[in-house]
């Protein structure tokens, strides 16, 4: 057995000793042929020579992925077994990969070793940092080939621009793939993001680890929790640039800018009808279906929409919420205010006859 001096690990044979040996010198003797890349060892060559071949010889067994290493099958079969062996020693969190687990202790220490040169920002994942790069050089290494979409929020920005994050290319690929390679175990849903599996697998289960400190709502996701918290300091960091208003959540800006750009990109596939908003389309499919999905709880009627089925209810508690500004008269339902606030003005509604 030779030991290393400099180190003080042992190698057993002699093969293992000259290669460790090489990671304390500078010395790279092995050289790629296709580039200018060099390595210290020959399995790093090996390795490295599939980049450009595009040979992947680690197949997996349960699904047709194929991989250049076999490190990253190994890790991609954790995703079929869900075995989770990097344990944070901080909290009940467990990794399917060792670097998920580093990343994540920093979160408990606040370590942020990737410092960026030309700011004074600092990030706990060297990705994090890399994209971050790229605001101060500009650079847009990841074009989609298969459309002009980037990231959800561009179009409405009439910009077009490729993807700065490679994994963020990947997962947008599966949108025209199909593919979805997370699955849960607990049903028969799968996801193309390991974030959205993990988000699904808290529906199994009552866990909601973001607890407010400001009252006693506690959420399933952090995005819900920062969303939330801004009801309590009444921030609204989502600025619509064709107008002064703002919003609380990213998602309603979006929503809202389609009202100045026209976009409609939730289409029926029944009809030529087409939605500014998700929710709006799923109400107007159950125009086709005939789905019912709200029912009162009261007598036997049911609903497609949850507002019908609000406005149903006061018929029962005899809720009036709609009040008459010009007399003491109050109505359940909105649109029959409307109606009666014509005798106090004297409007009168069109009528259109068809002949």
């Amino acid at each position: 057995m030779t030991e290393i001096w400099e180190c003080k690990k042992k190698f057993t044979p002699l093969s293992y000793f000259n290669s460790h040996v090489s990671t304390h010198t500078e010395a790279k003797p092995y050289q790629c042929t296709q580039c200018d890349k060099a390595f210290s060892q020959s399995g790093h060559l090996t390795t490295h020579l599939r980049t450009h071949t595009g040979e992947k010889p680690y197949q997996c067994t349960q699904c047709d992925k194929a991989f250049s290493q076999s490190g990253h099958l190994t890790t991609h079969l954790r995703t079929h077994t869900g075995e989770k062996p990097y344990q944070c020693t901080q909290c009940d969190k467990a990794f399917n990969q060792s670097n998920d687990l580093t990343t994540h202790l920093r979160t408990h220490t606040g370590e942020k070793p990737y410092q960026c040169t030309q700011c004074h920002k600092a990030f706990n994942k060297s990705g994090d940092l890399t994209t971050h790069l790229r605001t101060h050089t500009g650079e847009k290494s990841y074009q989609c080939t298969q459309c002009n979409k980037v990231k959800s929020h561009i179009s409405v920005h009439n910009a077009t621009r490729p993807f700065s994050d490679c994994s963020a290319l990947t997962t947008h690929l599966r949108t025209h793939t199909g593919e979805k390679p997370f699955q849960c175990t607990q049903c028969n849903k799968a996801f193309n993001q390991s974030g959205n599996l993990t988000t699904h697998l808290r529906t199994h289960t009552v866990e909601k680890p973001y607890q407010c400190t400001q009252c006693n709502k506690a959420f399933k996701q952090f995005c819900h929790l920062t969303t939330h918290l801004r009801t309590h300091t009444g921030e609204k960091p989502h600025q619509c640039t064709q107008c002064n208003k703002a919003f609380n959540h990213s998602g309603h800006l979006t929503t809202h800018l389609r009202i100045h750009t026209g976009e409609k990109p939730y289409q029926c596939t029944q009809c030529d009808k087409a939605f500014n908003v998700s929710a709006s389309l799923t109400k107007h499919l159950r125009t086709h279906t005939g789905e019912k999905p709200y029912h009162c709880t009261q007598c036997d009627k049911a609903f497609s929409a949850s507002g019908s089925l609000n406005r149903h209810l006061r018929t029962h508690i005899g809720g009036k919420p709609y009040q008459c500004t010009q007399c003491d008269k109050a109505f359940s339902i909105g649109s029959t205010l409307t109606t009666h606030l014509r005798t106090h003005t004297g409007v009168k509604a069109i009528s259109v006859y068809t002949m």
